[in-house]
């Protein structure tokens, strides 16, 4: 398996690796993905932080970000609601420059039945959120990976990222969201999306809820999503989003048994 975890980031939450599973990331050589919420942000400071970031750094491990989610939006309608999404926000970039991440993931929280009859001002709102946060990723050599979640079909995503036409954003493509939410065929979603692709979440489900089951144990077709990237040239970041220690076991048991990654 030391072969196939050097091609995978892993996700883990910032205090459970703290906290609990630092130990066998260096034993395993594990390249996590750390997950920061608003609790964490709130619980640890910069010293807490610094610590774990330059053991992993130390070891020679990588490491990618899930910035901070829930409640967020970027492209609200509301000035007072997208200040307190993009100060959240400000504060995951102003401590990621310790981890040195090969990319850090956010969501842009488009949903067509809360933002009804206004997506045009959601992604006026969305591309001036981002702006400034691309400025910091350039300074700390990094990308960030705008991920789906209920976006039912690729299109304000794809106006998003070409709006803000930088190398520094690229689209973090979620099977479990897509398999759940989408309702675009897979086939739309690689055409409009796949050349702007800079990383991929990987995780199953049988197509009605975000059950993160490991591949291979849902519907989401991984062969076919993995062969079209490669024959574009692409060769994002993976990540495995297991959510258990057991699913990520059989994650990397189901992968290999696939050989969904063997020429990645």
């Amino acid at each position: 398996m030391q072969n196939l975890l050097k091609k995978i980031q892993i996700h883990l939450p910032f205090h459970m690796l703290r906290d609990q599973y630092l130990p066998m990331v260096l034993k395993e050589r594990i390249n996590p993905e750390i997950g920061f919420s608003h609790e964490t942000l709130d619980r640890f400071g910069a010293d807490d932080y610094r610590r774990v970031a330059d053991t992993l750094l130390d070891a020679g491990l990588t490491t990618t970000i899930h910035a901070p989610f829930m409640d967020l939006r970027p492209g609200a309608l509301d000035p007072i609601i997208r200040r307190a999404t993009t100060d959240r926000l400000r504060q995951l970039f102003d401590l990621a420059p310790a981890f040195r991440p090969r990319s850090i993931v956010c969501h842009p929280s488009f949903d067509e039945r809360y933002y009804v009859s206004t997506e045009a001002l959601w992604l006026e709102n969305s591309i001036a959120s981002w702006r400034p946060f691309l400025v910091m990723a350039e300074q700390m050599d990094t990308r960030i990976a705008l991920e789906n979640v209920y976006e039912t079909d690729p299109r304000l995503l794809k106006e998003l990222l070409c709006a803000l036409r930088s190398p520094r954003v690229c689209f973090c493509f979620d099977t479990g969201h897509f398999n759940a939410f989408a309702k675009a065929p897979l086939a739309d979603w690689i055409d409009q999306l796949g050349p702007l692709t800079g990383q991929l979440h990987l995780h199953d489900n049988r197509g009605a809820t975000d059950e993160h089951l490991p591949p291979g144990e849902g519907t989401f077709p991984f062969g076919e999503l993995l062969k079209k990237l490669r024959d574009m040239g692409r060769r994002p970041i993976l990540t495995l989003e297991a959510h258990s220690e057991a699913n990520l076991r059989k994650s990397l048991k189901n992968i290999k048994d696939m050989n969904l990654i063997a020429n990645w």
